[in-house]
């Protein structure tokens, strides 16, 4: 299971990130991507409220029961074992975080799931890769920008990155240029108003043009 998640994320590149929505919204949502050809999505934990955990934890089992594998999906902003046990219990396949927790990586791997921590340095990748990571995410990208991507790549051209943070239709390409295998993108793929008129086809247009962009 674990190489057909590797394989996934190297094939399809976008990951969809899903932050602060009731399950049944996350579902309608995980939809909207997969008809704009995305195919991996990431539900994420409020660190703020921990009595919103279980509503990821159903979310990701319902993402995971509503596409049976054509929708892979996974947890975000894990930050502690707790977390990765409800992620793996609801059936997500992959952990992705915003910082480099070795303890965090190695006990993921040990379970059978792909980690995808973040990182900002050159030093923070190299631990995550060599802990067990199968991508590093660069994070925050957007603010860092697609030229801090390619000085990192040049050196570290063996850890696969996802560029994540501030990533859009009109910059993703300009990443994947520099060096990522692929990107997260959040805000520009859960636009609230969209969402509260329920303009789902709005966020499918998104979708394919996110999907366009890393296709080059």
């Amino acid at each position: 299971m674990k190489e057909d998640v590797i394989q996934s994320v190297r094939a399809r590149k976008v990951v969809a990130i899903i932050r602060g929505f009731a399950p049944d919204v996350c579902l309608k949502l995980a939809e909207a991507y997969a008809k704009g050809g995305i195919g991996l999505v990431e539900v994420t934990f409020n660190q703020k409220a921990p009595e919103t955990w279980k509503d990821t934890a159903t979310a990701i089992a319902a993402i995971r029961d509503r596409f049976a594998g054509d929708v892979r999906v996974g947890a975000g902003t894990v930050l502690t074992a707790e977390q990765l046990t409800l992620c793996e219990q609801a059936g997500g396949e992959y952990m992705i975080t915003p910082n480099v927790n070795v303890d965090l990586i190695r006990d993921c791997v040990r379970r059978g799931l792909v980690a995808m921590p973040g990182a900002l340095t050159p030093s923070e990748a190299v631990a995550a890769h060599d802990a067990g990571a199968s991508f590093v995410k660069i994070f925050p990208a957007g603010s860092l920008g697609p030229g801090y991507v390619k000085a990192l790549v040049a050196p570290l051209g063996h850890i696969p990155f996802l560029a994540v943070g501030g990533i859009s239709p009109d910059n993703v390409a300009d990443f994947m240029a520099a060096g990522c295998v692929g990107a997260g993108v959040g805000g520009n793929l859960t636009n609230k108003a969209w969402i509260a008129a329920g303009e789902w086809d709005r966020i499918t247009d998104v979708a394919r043009r996110l999907v366009a962009g890393v296709a080059g």
